[in-house]
């Protein structure tokens, strides 16, 4: 072997050395930040006296509690409230106001993959946006919050529809005994201090 070729052949064994080590750092700096976004994120806590009122609270007199399809979860029905179509899997009541209007929307809905109880504040605002609702605005956020059957983070926030009505939201991630499922209580902000006690008891009443 001449003395050009192993010079050849040293500064390519450095060239892949070189690659090897800079595709390692990626991969290290691409796990990092998964573990950070996934497990090690810090939930963020924003104004959590508002979710004070979230504790467990047993199902109302009247009441009734309709199971998701596929899970043992199972999403308080409010008495006058009724049924609406939604997502496969999922389960819709609703309150309808003089108007045939949503005064009032409950819905729980099956964890699918990507939503945590660590980055739930920040999840829940992208969604909405993907969602290609208008104008959200995160009011209140807090996590560690006790349900009936597990743990979970909760977030008030409010929207607007592309169709230009208005909306605000309690959305909370619950981590059960043997599901970890989204509930959702909304209302248009006029109705809001009406509507708040019922979808305020309902989310106390979830279990999952």
């Amino acid at each position: 072997m001449t003395a050009a070729v192993k010079r050849v052949m040293r500064a390519h064994r450095g060239k892949i050395a070189v690659a090897v080590v800079a595709a390692s750092i990626v991969v290290a700096a691409v796990a990092v930040a998964r573990s950070g976004h996934q497990s090690g994120e810090k939930p963020a806590a924003i104004h959590p006296a508002r979710l004070a009122w979230v504790h467990p609270g047993a199902l109302p007199a009247g009441w009734s509690a309709r199971r998701l399809p596929g899970s043992s979860a199972r999403l308080p029905a409010p008495s006058g409230w009724r049924p609406d179509r939604s997502d496969p899997g999922t389960r819709t009541m609703v309150l309808e106001g003089p108007s045939g209007e949503i005064a009032g929307y409950l819905n729980a809905t099956p964890q699918q993959g990507e939503e945590t109880l660590s980055h739930w504040s920040s999840f829940r605002v992208e969604h909405n946006e993907e969602e290609n609702e208008l104008d959200v605005t995160l009011e209140a956020a807090a996590s560690g919050l006790r349900f009936r059957t597990g743990r979970g983070s909760c977030v008030i926030d409010s929207y607007r529809t592309t169709s230009g009505h208005r909306y605000r939201e309690v959305a909370c991630i619950v981590a059960g005994r043997s599901a970890t499922t989204v509930i959702v209580g909304a209302a248009p902000p006029s109705r809001w201090g009406a509507e708040a006690p019922t979808i305020e008891r309902a989310i106390n009443s979830f279990t999952t």
